[in-house]
C-alpha cells in the first residue's frame, strides 16, 4: 500500500516518498486557466498548505513530480516562474517587533534561494524589492503564494496588540497593489475573511473561490476520491475491525464527511480520515489538534450556545469580510469549520444558505468544549457521563437518570435560571447535545411535535419536557407521557422505542421512562 501522507504538507516529499495523493490537478488547471488572483478560505487541517505546495512545484516547472496526474499532459512545462511563497505559520508573530524581524529574515531566505541581495530596511522594502528584482532577473512575472494570511490577526484577536499587528500586516500586503503588472499569479489561503487587511481591497480583480461550486472539492476528499484512492486501507480496516466495508464506510461517512461549500458537493475531513485509516479507531482526530478557545469565549460572553444546536438560515452577508473587533459567532464558526452549508437556495435570485454542523466529529469537538465551559466538567469526564446517561435511558433506570439530571441542573448558574417551559426545553436539548447525543428538537408528525427525538442504531428515544414552578413532579410526568401517547409521537419509528418524560418543578427534576416495541 502507498503510505498515508500524515503530517506531510510538502507536495515534493509526498510524491517522492510514494504517498497517497488524491489528484486535485484538474481543479488547479482550471483555476490557473480561468483567472489570476485568488483567495480560498478553508478550516485548519484541510489541505490548504498542500495545495499551496502543489502550486509552488507547478510554477517552478517540477514536471517529474506530476507524472501520472491530470496536469502532466495539460501544462506547458517550458514556462517556469519565480515563486515567492509566504507561510505565516513559519513566521514568529508573538509581538509586533518579533513579527517584523521574523518576516525580514523569511524574505531574506527567499532572496538567498534566488541569489538576490535585498535593499531597504523593512519587510515592506524587502517584499517590494524582491518582486521587482526577480521579475527583472528572470524576465518573467512573479507568482506569489501566501498560506494562512490571517494567522497574525487570529492569534491576537482579543489582545491589546491587535490593532498594531493588523495595521502592520495591512501595510505589508499593500505592496501587491503597486506591483500588479509584475504579478503572474497570486493565491492566498486563510481561515477567516477579514476586512481591513488590504488583501481584498488592494488586489485588483481578486476572486474569492471559497463558495465557488467549481472548486468545492479542491480541498478534502469526495466519496469517489476516498473509495478509489484508499481502497486498500478500507479493506485493511474491514479485516482488522471484522466489519463489512459497507459498515466501515457508513461509520466513517457519519463521523468525518459532510463539509460543503456549495450545498451539494460533500467532502471528508482529510486529516481525520487518514488518521482513522492509520489507527482504525473512530475518534475525534481533528478536535485533538486544538479547538480555538476564542470561539468558546465569544459564545460564553454572549451566552448563546443555542447557535450550534439547530440549523441556521443566513444570507450572503455572512460570508463577507468583517472587522475583528466586530466579530460575529456565525461567520467565525463557518470559517473555522464548525458550521458548513447544509443547503443553498435562491429567493428572488438572492442566495440563501442553511448552516449546520457537518458531522459527528465536529459536534463532539465543539460540544465537549461547551460542556467543559458551561458545566465545569473535565473533557475526560464527558465520555463517561454520556455513557452513564445513555445506559440509564436504554435500561429504563428512572432513578439513575433523575440523579444525572439533578446534577446537570445544579451546575447551571443561579442568575440564568428562568421560569418558563421553553427555557427548560432549550436547556435540556443543550445538555443532551453537549453530551454528544444525536438529538433533534421539535420533531413533527401528523399529530403534533415532540420536544425531542434521539436516534441511534437499534433504538429511538422520544422525549417530552414539562415545567411548572408550582405543580408536582408526578403530575407533570403524567402529562408528558399522556401527551406522547395521545399524539403518537412514536408512530413513525420502528423497533425499540423509549418514551422519556422529563419534568421540572422549580429546580426539582424528575423523569419517567417506558420501552415500546413499534411494529410496521
Amino acid at each position: 500500500m502507498k503510505k498515508l501522507p500524515l503530517g506531510t504538507q510538502s507536495f515534493e516529499n509526498l510524491r517522492k516518498t510514494d504517498c497517497v495523493y488524491v489528484d486535485k490537478t484538474e481543479n488547479i488547471h482550471r483555476l490557473i486557466s480561468e483567472g489570476r488572483i485568488y483567495f480560498l478560505s478553508r478550516p485548519r487541517r484541510f489541505g490548504k498548505s498542500l495545495l499551496i505546495s502543489t502550486l509552488d512545484a507547478l510554477f517552478r516547472g517540477r514536471r517529474e513530480l506530476f507524472e501520472g496526474l491530470y496536469i502532466y499532459n495539460n501544462w506547458n512545462w517550458s514556462q517556469q516562474y519565480p515563486v515567492i511563497r509566504i507561510d505565516w505559520t513559519r513566521i514568529n508573530h508573538s509581538t509586533l517587533e518579533e513579527m517584523k524581524s521574523s518576516l525580514c529574515n523569511y524574505l531574506r531566505n527567499i532572496a538567498k534561494e534566488y541569489q538576490v541581495t535585498l535593499e531597504g530596511e523593512t519587510a515592506i522594502d524587502y517584499f517590494n524589492n524582491l518582486i521587482h528584482t526577480l521579475c527583472n532577473q528572470t524576465g518573467k512575472n512573479v507568482v506569489i503564494l501566501i498560506d494562512e494570511y490571517d494567522k497574525p490577526v487570529t492569534s491576537h484577536l482579543f489582545d491589546p496588540d491587535l490593532d498594531v499587528i493588523r495595521r502592520a500586516v495591512h501595510d505589508f500586503y499593500q505592496v501587491m497593489k503597486a506591483v500588479d503588472e509584475y504579478l503572474q499569479f497570486v493565491f492566498i489561503t486563510g481561515v477567516s475573511k477579514f476586512s481591513g487587511l488590504s488583501v481584498f481591497s488592494a488586489l485588483n480583480n481578486l476572486t474569492d473561490i471559497t463558495l465557488d461550486k467549481q472548486f468545492a472539492s479542491i480541498c478534502g476528499y469526495t466519496q469517489e476520491e476516498l473509495e478509489s484512492n484508499f481502497s486498500d486501507y478500507i479493506d485493511a480496516a474491514s479485516k482488522y475491525l471484522e466489519m463489512t466495508k459497507e459498515k466501515i464506510m457508513d461509520a466513517v461517512r457519519y463521523r468525518y464527511n459532510g463539509y460543503t461549500w456549495d450545498g451539494k458537493t460533500s467532502v471528508y475531513n482529510p486529516y481525520s480520515t487518514m488518521n482513522f485509516f492509520r489507527n482504525r479507531e473512530l475518534i475525534d482526530y481533528w478536535f485533538a489538534t486544538g479547538t480555538p478557545t476564542f470561539l468558546i469565549d465569544i459564545i460564553q460572553r454572549r451566552n448563546n450556545p443555542n447557535i450550534v444546536m439547530e440549523n441556521i438560515a443566513v444570507d450572503n452577508s455572512v460570508f463577507q469580510g468583517y472587522n475583528p473587533p466586530d466579530i460575529n459567532e456565525i461567520p467565525l464558526l463557518f470559517q473555522t469549520g464548525y458550521l458548513t452549508i447544509k443547503q443553498k437556495e435562491r429567493v428572488d435570485m438572492i442566495p440563501r444558505y442553511v448552516l449546520g454542523m457537518p458531522n459527528m466529529e465536529v459536534n463532539n469537538a465543539f460540544m465537549t468544549c461547551l460542556l467543559e465551559a458551561y458545566g465545569k466538567y473535565q473533557s475526560y469526564e464527558i465520555g463517561n457521563l454520556r455513557k452513564i446517561m445513555e445506559t440509564q435511558i436504554i435500561t429504563c433506570d428512572e432513578a439513575g437518570f433523575a440523579r444525572s439530571l439533578e446534577a446537570m441542573v445544579a451546575t447551571v448558574p443561579y442568575e440564568i435560571h428562568k421560569t418558563d417551559e421553553a427555557y427548560y426545553h432549550s436547556m435540556m436539548l443543550i445538555w443532551m447535545r453537549l453530551l454528544g447525543f444525536n438529538i433533534h428538537g421539535e420533531t413533527s408528525n401528523n399529530f403534533g411535535r415532540a420536544d425531542a427525538v434521539w436516534e441511534q442504531p437499534g433504538v429511538t428515544v422520544v422525549a417530552e419536557i414539562k415545567y411548572h414552578a408550582e405543580t408536582k413532579i408526578d403530575t407533570l410526568l403524567n402529562e408528558a407521557m399522556k401527551q406522547i401517547h395521545d399524539r403518537r409521537y412514536y408512530n413513525q419509528y420502528l423497533g425499540k422505542v423509549i418514551l422519556l418524560g422529563i419534568a421540572f418543578s422549580g429546580k426539582n427534576v424528575g423523569c419517567r421512562i417506558l420501552e415500546l416495541r413499534v411494529k410496521s
